[in-house]
C-alpha cells in the first residue's frame, strides 16, 4: 500500500487527516487530488452507512483510473449530535439549512434553539465513522466520538464547522480554540482515524 485516496474535498480535513495518519508513511490524496468526480448520494440512516457508501463509491471509480487499481479508499461522515434538539443536526450536520450556508449562520441557529437551556442539558458528541474500502472488496468501519456541551457563543479560530460552538467543560475552551495537535489527539476524527491507523498498519 503506498497511496490512500480519502473520500473529500475539505482541505482543512485533509490538514487533520495527513497530520494524523503521516506515520502510515503513504502518499494521502483528496478524491480531489486524485482527480475523482463522482457525485456521491449520501442516502444512509446513521454515519456508518454514509461512509460504506462513499468510500466504496469512490473505491469503483478509482478502480477504473491508471495508478489506482489496488489503492485503499477512506471516507468519513462526520457530524455533530445535541441531545436537547433529538440529536440534530446529526447525518445531516454538513446539509443543515442548506449545504451553502455559512456556518456563523448555522452555529448562530443552535446557539438560538438552545437560548435559555441549561449547560446540564446541553450535552452534545461529535461522531465520526470512518470506512475503508480494500481492492479486494472487502469493508472495515470504525467510529470515533468527542463528548461535551453547546457553548454559549462562536469562539475561536483554530476549528471549522460546528468547532466554535462545541464547549469542552475539562479544558475551558471550544474545540475551535484548541491547538491543532491538542485538537488531533481528542477529537472525534483524531479517535476514528487513529481505530483505522490501526487496521491498514
Amino acid at each position: 500500500m503506498d497511496k490512500i485516496i480519502f473520500a473529500t474535498g475539505n482541505e482543512h480535513k485533509m490538514v487533520e487527516i495527513r497530520m494524523i495518519l503521516e506515520d502510515l508513511g503513504v502518499e494521502i490524496l483528496s478524491q480531489k487530488e486524485a482527480g475523482i468526480r463522482a457525485d456521491v448520494v449520501e442516502d444512509g440512516s446513521t454515519f456508518e452507512e454514509n461512509a460504506l457508501i462513499k468510500a466504496t463509491e469512490i473505491a469503483k471509480a478509482a478502480k477504473k483510473m491508471p495508478g489506482f487499481a489496488d489503492v485503499v479508499v477512506l471516507a468519513d461522515d462526520s457530524g455533530l449530535e445535541i441531545d436537547y434538539l433529538n440529536k440534530e443536526p446529526g447525518i445531516y450536520s454538513a446539509r443543515y439549512m442548506g449545504e451553502d450556508t455559512s456556518y456563523d449562520i448555522k452555529n448562530q441557529t443552535l446557539l438560538d434553539r438552545l437560548d435559555g437551556v441549561p449547560d446540564e442539558l446541553r450535552t452534545a458528541r461529535f461522531v465520526c465513522a470512518i470506512a475503508a474500502a480494500f481492492p479486494d472488496g472487502s469493508s472495515k468501519v470504525v467510529r470515533g466520538t468527542m463528548e461535551g456541551i453547546i457553548g454559549h457563543e462562536i469562539i475561536g479560530e483554530n476549528g471549522f464547522g460546528y468547532d466554535p460552538i462545541f464547549y469542552l467543560p475539562e479544558y475551558g475552551c471550544t474545540s475551535a480554540q484548541l491547538p491543532p495537535e491538542k485538537k488531533n489527539e481528542l477529537s472525534h476524527r483524531g479517535e476514528g482515524l487513529r481505530k483505522m491507523k490501526e487496521i491498514l498498519a
